[in-house]
This record gives structure tokens, C-alpha cells and sequence, in this order.
């Protein structure tokens, strides 16, 4: 781990993010605890994400025998990938908070 970033390791190379001094691939929503894309890097995250998920089910559910073999074959599969981009969208986006009513305006 850096400090005020993360490391990757991919192909015996090191791809250091610091997210101190970047525009932010995520930015916040106003009323809950949730990112949107907000460059490009986060839209292709965005669209890696749904790719690999339906994927995933497409490959799952082509050798599955029933509905309950496609859902405990694909659940993990989901529950892996959607974690992954709920961390990097928390390491590579702005700070989210939960508020219950819209900002006010001025």
C-alpha cells in the first residue's frame, strides 16, 4: 500500500494510483452512498463490470441443467466482482457519505 493510494500488480509490472493529486473517476451521488462514473477510466470500469457479469451468466447458465444450478453457480461470481468495484470506486472516487435530504442551495 502507498500512502494516499494503491498498488496492482499485472504482468510482472507495478501500476501505482495516487489518488491525492487526480481528477476522480467517480464522483458522488447527492442522497445516498453511491458513485457514477465521472471520467473515462470510470466508465470503463463501468462497462468491464457489466460485460463480465453477463459473461458470466451467459457461461453459467450454457451448462447449467436448472435455474437453481445457474444462480449458486453465478452468485459468487457476482458477489466477487461486485465488491471489487464498490472498493476500487471508494479508492479511486470522492468520499461518500450518507445524507438524507439534498444539499441546500444558496
Amino acid at each position: 500500500m502507498v500512502q494516499g493510494g494503491f498498488c496492482i500488480v499485472a504482468h510482472l509490472n507495478i501500476y501505482c494510483f495516487n489518488y491525492g493529486m487526480r481528477k476522480p473517476w467517480f464522483k458522488k451521488k447527492h442522497s445516498d452512498w453511491s458513485w457514477y462514473p465521472a471520467s473515462w477510466h470510470g466508465w470503463l470500469l463501468s462497462i468491464l463490470y457489466v460485460s463480465f457479469t453477463v459473461f458470466s451468466f451467459w457461461s453459467v447458465d450454457r451448462v447449467s441443467h436448472s435455474a437453481s444450478d445457474t444462480l449458486i453457480a453465478f452468485f459468487p461470481r457476482l458477489l466477487i466482482a461486485t465488491a471489487l468495484i464498490v472498493w476500487i470506486s471508494a479508492a479511486m472516487g470522492e468520499k461518500p457519505r450518507w445524507r438524507f435530504r439534498w444539499p441546500r442551495r444558496r
